[in-house]
């Protein structure tokens, strides 16, 4: 067995590791208590809320953790209902598929900030869609979204709020939304929230007006972002007299086909169980408070320097004009339409950050052509 290949790719890793700072992961977990599960073949198939006729599952922690985000959420106590995905694209896949049962003939509306995954998940449902402009920051466009459902009132609506988006981290206004949807007299609609970084510390920080209170019919979120994980996950909570409608009996696996994937992973809600448990409301949001401090950090740095950072309100995202390529690679930024960030995520130091703004600081004169991205760096 070629088994060089794993130490060597294990020491690239770890290297890169320490540039890792343009994408949403926090890094300071430690899930070490939990290797053990890992001898087992665990599968947490069907329903979470149903345990199957095989015990070789973690469904009672998957429900644990879906109870500590429904309350954080405000999902109605006696009607709700939610499973651990395999990541915030999965939770959006089921929150428009439920809509889709719901609204057959609706029409989806989404902005040109939304992640690319929400395009993909609309082919893939076969359902109808529109594009609403963004504004500068990224957060949607109001008066496009009014124009727009004006000429489509007849229509039941389906709107993808973007709570986090994933360039600029800006939040759509569900109070707006819904101000909208009433002046046109639409009765049939249905608001997914796509919270996959910003959801879980802004509802810790008791910033912004979108969890279930405000309208939301829906929520994802992404476990392996602000919580933590070495493997994809997330949570997407629903009304569960929405859910009830699309659920069939399995008699074999003993439980109810309500979830996207038939077999789920077992070991990611070990992971988020650990972590709430372990950190409690005070500890998630002492890490959201140093996330913010440093992205706050950040921009004072970068613009030290004369680079012209921004962050919007409550955003661990700091956003500047793309710096080189060579930068952009080191640093692992993700860069679009002459923009790039990097996201203050907790584990992320200052000395990480002083790092940056100091290869930042070496190599402005090399213009800002980052958008190609480190494949075109490294074949150039």
């Amino acid at each position: 067995m070629p088994f060089h290949q794993l130490k060597n790719h294990l020491s690239k890793i770890e290297e890169r590791s320490k540039t890792f700072i343009g994408y949403p992961g926090a890094i300071d977990f430690d899930y070490s208590e939990l290797f053990p599960f890992l001898r087992y073949n665990l599968n947490n198939v069907g329903d979470p809320m149903i345990d199957s006729h095989v015990d070789m599952h973690t469904k009672n922690f998957e429900r644990e953790v879906l109870a500590f985000f429904a309350g954080l959420f405000n999902v109605p106590q006696n009607n709700w209902w939610g499973y651990v995905t395999n990541g915030g694209s999965e939770g959006n896949l089921y929150a428009l598929y439920l809509a889709r049962e719901l609204y057959p003939n609706a029409m989806v509306y989404y902005s040109e900030a939304t992640h690319y995954s929400v395009q993909k998940n609309i082919h893939l449902l076969g359902m109808t869609s529109i594009v609403i402009r963004s504004k500068e920051n990224g957060e949607m466009d109001y008066d496009d979204l009014k124009q727009t459902i004006q000429m489509h009132r007849h229509q039941p609506a389906i709107i993808l709020a973007n709570i986090g988006t994933t360039m600029t981290e800006a939040k759509d206004d569900i109070y707006a939304i819904k101000s909208i949807l009433k002046a046109y007299a639409i009765k049939n609609y249905y608001i997914h929230c796509d919270a996959a970084l910003a959801g879980t510390y802004l509802a810790l920080l008791q910033k912004g007006s979108f969890d279930f209170r405000f309208g939301a019919d829906s929520i994802a979120i992404s476990g392996h972002k602000f919580i933590g994980s070495p493997i994809p996950c997330g949570i997407v909570l629903v009304k569960k007299s929405n859910k009830d409608r699309i659920g069939r009996a399995v008699s074999y696996i003993g439980s109810f086909d309500t979830t996207i994937t038939g077999s789920r992973n077992a070991i990611a809600p070990l992971f988020l169980w650990h972590a709430v448990t372990k950190l409690g409301k005070e500890g998630l949001l002492k890490r959201a408070y140093h996330s913010l401090e440093l992205a706050s950090y950040t921009v004072e740095k970068l613009k030290s320097i004369g680079v012209q950072a921004w962050a919007n309100e409550y955003s661990f995202t700091v956003v500047f004009p793309s710096p080189s390529k060579e930068i952009c690679y080191r640093w692992q930024l993700a860069s679009e339409n002459g923009i790039s960030h990097l996201i203050c995520m907790p584990g992320i130091t200052k000395e990480q950050i002083d790092a940056f703004v100091s290869d930042c600081a070496k190599m402005q004169d090399t213009g800002f052509d980052c958008e190609l991205g480190p494949i075109s760096y490294l074949l150039n």
